[in-house]
């Protein structure tokens, strides 16, 4: 077995690098970390060593196609502000795909951003 300190990021290829880093700044409070050159970047949520890197696509390049990753989560602070995290999503350009209970006061929602990638809160 290998030991590790835990999953260190998420590359998402994305149509407008722009577009997802406001997405993700705008929705999740993520900041940016550096820039890679013009068309790479790295985010991460303050206080927390998760890091999101979104990576502009070439001409012609998929996104938001998951190849068997059927999505990424975040954990919300407080689940009875599911509803409001919903409704920023949608007004950052994200979708909501949909949303339930896992059990008793076990609520979820899987939502889209701009690009699809599916992302569970």
């Amino acid at each position: 077995m290998i030991k590790t300190c835990g999953l260190t990021h998420i590359h998402l290829v994305v149509k407008d690098i722009r577009r997802s880093l406001d997405f993700y700044k705008s929705v999740f409070g993520m900041q940016e970390k550096f820039w890679a050159g013009e068309g790479l970047v790295f985010l991460n949520t303050p206080g927390s060593n998760d890091l999101i890197t979104l990576h502009q696509s070439a001409e012609g390049q998929s996104t938001g196609a998951s190849g068997g990753i059927l999505h990424f989560g975040f954990q919300l602070d407080d689940k009875a502000n599911l509803d409001a995290a919903i409704n920023e999503v949608v007004a950052a350009g994200g979708t909501l795909k949909k949303r339930g209970e896992f059990g008793p006061e076990m609520p979820f929602a899987y939502v889209a951003d701009p690009d699809g990638y599916e992302i569970e809160l």
